[in-house]
């Protein structure tokens, strides 16, 4: 790409519109300009930029690889020059801008999700992207604003803050415990059927437990398993086996009777935490999203573990 000079912000503005809503007059009528105008300033960005942005077609544009790239950046550009004008405004509770959140599948699906729709509202201005995954991302090499995990695991270079407390249990249905019995021992758990499960990074079959002061470490199996959490909790709900899921997922069962949980003094410590590449003085949106998502889990007690 030629980096002869800058792409002007109008221009950065007119094509974040043109990728986001996959048309030119979708865009034009957004920006309240002309199709016309809108081609003229994505021609003028390509020509500055020497590289083809978008695929066009009779129906619709799409982003071109380069395009992607770009729009990575148009998207930090339009934010920085957003969270300047809060600075010289003196407006820092209200968030504009986007912001890519990721997570885990069931997390993501149950916790995260409404959590963000809640944000929403309370922030017209923020556009939010939700993207779920089954493994750990790079949050600043992926371009995301901020990951919302599970676990206390974080490498020592990323900047977290706890959202909540939180720890996984050990829990199988009436049925299967009628069955088989309960463990007497962490160790018990190697000769009976585990449902294991591959998410983000966590080992896969591989137990890391608490007792009080003392840790164990435990390898099971079984004959079933899944890289999908909420798969094994319906199977452990079904009575095929012991499933360790976080007490914000099986609090209400464990409450209803539909899960027992076994070795009750044995955990695994996985609290909640927003994970984001820079510091939140640094950024106005990041900073409002994270204290939003706090106070909206400790409204529902989880800050304490509570998990009402």
């Amino acid at each position: 790409m030629n980096n002869a000079s800058a792409p002007a912000p109008e221009d950065l503005r007119v094509f974040d519109e043109v990728a986001r809503r996959s048309s030119f007059i979708a865009a034009a009528q957004a920006l309240g300009a002309s199709p016309a105008y809108v081609s003229k300033r994505i021609k003028l960005l390509e020509q500055q930029l020497g590289t083809q942005l978008l695929h066009r077609s009779t129906r619709r544009v799409a982003l071109t690889e380069d395009g992607e790239r770009v729009h990575r950046w148009a998207l930090r550009i339009l934010d920085d020059f957003e969270q300047l004008r809060q600075a010289l405004g003196g407006t820092p509770q209200q968030a504009v801008g986007h912001l890519r959140v990721v997570s885990s599948f069931g997390f993501g699906r149950r916790q995260v999700a409404p959590a963000l729709a809640a944000l929403s509202r309370a922030q017209p201005q923020l556009q939010l992207r939700l993207e779920l995954y089954d493994r750990l991302v790079d949050v600043a090499g992926e371009g995301h604003d901020l990951d919302l995990r599970v676990g206390d695991e974080i490498a020592p270079q990323l900047i977290a803050r706890r959202l909540a407390r939180n720890h996984r249990v050990l829990c199988a249905a009436p049925s299967w415990v009628a069955a088989h019995g309960r463990p007497a021992t962490p160790q018990a758990l190697q000769a009976l059927d585990c449902l294991v499960i591959k998410e983000r990074d966590h080992p896969v079959g591989l137990w890391r437990l608490q007792q009080g002061a003392r840790a164990w470490t435990v390898k099971v199996a079984g004959p079933l398993s899944s890289n999908h959490g909420e798969v094994a909790l319906q199977w452990a709900l079904d009575g095929h086996g012991i499933v360790l899921r976080s007490l914000w997922e099986v609090a209400p069962l464990l409450a209803d009777g539909r899960l027992v949980q076994l070795l009750p003094d044995c955990i695994q410590p996985a609290d909640i935490w927003a994970v984001y590449p820079t510091r939140l003085e640094r950024s106005a949106k990041l900073r409002v999203a994270v204290d939003f998502l706090a106070d909206w889990f400790a409204a529902r007690g989880a800050d304490q573990g509570r998990w009402d």
